[in-house]
Parts: C-alpha cells; structure tokens; sequence
C-alpha cells in the first residue's frame, strides 16, 4: 500500500496542466490494486444483478461456470459447489434469474466475475424452465418408476404429518381422520411449507420419521394450495431424493387438484388436496364396523344353513331308517343280481343252441363222407394183409394176399393176375 500513499501525495504536488510522471507498476501490483478496490467498494461486495443465463457449464468438482447477458453486455459468474447445493432449483440455459453475490477479479487472468450466493427465478415461465428440467433428470434416473413405489399398509397404527403446524393442511388432514378413524395416532412434525428454508426442512423431517420412528406406517407431506412460487419447496431435488429414500410409505398432497409437484411424481401415492391424502391413508372404522357386520350376518346365516343340512343328514343315519335304507338297497341289488342272471342263462342258453346247430351241421357233413355209406351203395375197399388200403391194381402183385371190404364183411381173396391199363368203364 507504500506505492498507492505515495502515488496520492505525488498526485497532490501537480499544478493544473503537469503530466504525472509516475513510477511504472507490474501487472501483477495493477491486478491486485484493482481487486482490493473491487472488494472494498460496499457496493460490489454485495451486488444483485438480473439477466438470462447462457454457456452455463457443470465442472466435475460441482463448481458451475455460465454467463450473464442482456440485450448488450454479458458478465462472467461463478457459482460454487457448497452455493449450489443450496440452490432450490437446477439452474438452465435461456433461464431468466437474479444473481445475489459479489464482485471478484481473477488475478491471473486479469478478469472478473460475478461470485454468486444465491439464485432466484425471475418469473413463473423461468420456473417452468427448471421444473421440467428437474423432471427429466429425476425421471431419467428413474425415480418416478413404478416398481419403486411401495404399497400403502390397509391399516395404519402411525401416520406422520409433515406439514406447516399452523396451515389449513394440518387443520384437514387432523379432522379427516379423525373423523374416518378413532384408532390410528397422528404424528405431527411442523415444518416451514415455503420459502428458501422450507425444502431442507421437509427433507429432514422425512429423514428424521425414517430413523427416529421407524414404527410410523405412513407419511402424509403437502400443504394448501398456493402460486407456484409457494408450492416450489415441494419442486425442490432435496424433498424429491429424501421422497424417494424414504422406507416408509409416502402421500404427497400438494395444492390443489390441478396441482402438480415434483415431489407427486417421486411419492408412493399422490394426493390431490391434503383431505384426499388423509382419506388414503386411514380406512373409515364405521365403515369398515358396517362391512364386518355384514359379513358376520352372512356368515352366522351360513352357518345356519350348514347346521340344517347337517342336522338332516344326521337323522337320515339313524338305525331305523338306515335298515330300511339298507334293505332297499339290498332288494334293488338283488334286482340286479337276478337281471344279470337271467340274462347270463339266456346268453348260455343262446349259446348252447347255436353249438348245437353247428355241431348237427357237421354232423350231417361227416355223415355223407362215412366211407360205410359209400360201401352201402355198392362200393367195396381193397387193403393188404397189413390193413394197407390199396388205390391201383399196379400196387398188388400176383399171389399177393389182400383183404375186400364190403358194406357187410369183408372177403378174403389172392391176386391171381394183375391186368394193367383196364378202364372199368369200357367193361361195365
């Protein structure tokens, strides 16, 4: 600071009209003079600046690196990692925003930048903007799936609301179940539903229920309906992650019915109004009175019925109808016993017969082949002594003894002449 004090008085002695024949200075000393003005200056040390974001750039350290432009001039900002963690929502190309920082010059380069703390959305279409961008990344890491989403238990013993403790959404969501359910214990843990706390504060809540309750059967987060500027804390990644990692089954109930909210699409189920959340969670006890004693109605009317048939049944076993059940069954079998011997005898009977036939048949056919019957009409049979029969005359030879067989006897006789080649009927 020697050359700066000295500069100042050497400036004091000029007279009007006297060029300043100063000591040159290294850039280095320039640079650095320029940043310590830059940084003392009340006004640069806390600066808001509005304007569209361009060459927006994510470094792999979490840093982000973009421009800030208007119709003429653009500035260079830098947004540190810890700063953007803190962001409540994903900063995007073409985003119309309000920069809250200061001003610091970057020695080496000779160039400064807008250091940045802080970013709001100037404008609900900016909001848009980084709704749907969020969306898509969210969508694409896949925490919108439904095989994510677990089911609600039928009946819950803790519901836990996260909530603002003095809006209309706790008001509702107390008196609708209460009314629906006597039974279930409601859990209230307040927190702030909007505004630049309001994300982190739901998020812990949600993480807190996990690991302090594990006991809690189901979370209802949501608040009353409002602009989409006060509905944003439940755009917000942090809400949307904890959503997601929670193990207990979550509602959203956010707004209105035409409502949506990024935390809507990573929840388990999505409500349209915190009434509607609270009838979701717990089922209605008189309701649930009426069906059971329908049932039981059903049910003992059942049995009733089932008691008379058995009751039946049980005097259809008593002795005297079962005799009489048994001799009836006894006289219809021996019915059947005497039908099915009535008609084996027929069929043995048919049977026999057709044999019969057969047999007289064949009989008849043996009888016009008995050689006795040829022997009858005039026929006679030659044999030797052996009992041989002989068809030819060549098989006998002269003195042979043989044997004539006639219907009567038979006749002892000797080949005398044995004449070949005779025809028997040129004799006759």
């Amino acid at each position: 600071m020697l050359w700066e004090l000295r500069f100042l008085l050497y400036k004091s002695t000029l007279k009007d009209g006297e060029v300043m024949a100063l000591k040159p200075v290294s850039v280095s000393q320039l640079n650095g003079y320029i940043k310590r003005i830059l940084q003392s200056d009340p006004i640069l040390g806390n600066v808001s600046v509005a304007g569209e974001i361009s060459n927006l750039k994510f470094h792999s350290t979490g840093h982000v690196y973009f421009s800030l432009k208007d119709e003429a001039s653009k500035v260079n900002c830098f947004l540190a990692a810890e700063n953007k963690s803190r962001l409540r929502f994903e900063p995007a190309d073409g985003m119309q925003v309000i920069l809250h920082g200061f001003i610091y010059l970057y020695e080496r380069g000779g160039t400064y930048s807008v250091n940045v703390r802080e970013i709001e959305a100037d404008g609900i279409g900016n909001l848009s903007i980084a709704f749907e961008k969020l969306k898509t990344k969210l969508q694409s890491e896949g925490l919108f799936d439904e095989k994510y989403k677990r089911p609600l238990p039928f009946f819950p013993s803790k519901v836990a609301v996260v909530t603002s403790a003095t809006g209309a959404a706790v008001m509702d969501i107390q008196k609708t179940v209460r009314c629906r359910n006597n039974i279930a214990d409601i859990m209230i843990f307040p927190v702030l539903v909007q505004g630049p706390g309001a994300a982190g504060e739901i998020s812990a809540a949600i993480e807190y229920i996990n690991r302090k309750f594990p006991d809690v059967d189901v979370i209802i987060t949501g608040r009353g309906g409002g602009s989409m500027e006060e509905l944003w804390a439940f755009n917000e990644e942090i809400v949307a992650r904890s959503i997601f990692a929670s193990k207990i089954p979550v509602i959203s109930a956010v707004g209105h019915e035409t409502d949506f909210t990024i935390a809507d699409f990573v929840a388990d189920k999505r409500a349209a109004t915190p009434t509607a959340a609270a009838q979701m969670a717990v089922p209605d006890v008189f309701e649930l009175k009426e069906t059971i004693d329908t049932l039981k109605n059903q049910l003992c009317d059942g049995l009733g019925n089932c008691l008379a048939r058995k009751e039946l049944m049980l005097r259809a076993c008593s002795p005297d109808i079962m005799h009489h059940m048994l001799k009836a069954r006894a006289e219809k079998e021996q019915m059947k016993v005497e039908a099915l011997r009535s008609e084996i005898t027929e069929s043995v009977k048919r049977k026999i017969k057709d044999c019969e036939t057969k047999l007289n048949s064949l009989m008849s056919n043996l009888e016009v082949l008995d050689p006795m019957n040829v022997l009858k009409r005039g026929y006679t049979a030659v044999t030797d002594e052996k009992g041989n029969f002989r068809t030819s005359a060549a098989a006998f030879s002269e003195g042979e003894r043989l044997d004539v067989i006639f219907s009567d006897g038979k006749l002892k006789a000797k080949a005398e002449e044995i004449v070949p080649g005779t025809d028997m009927r040129e004799n006759a």
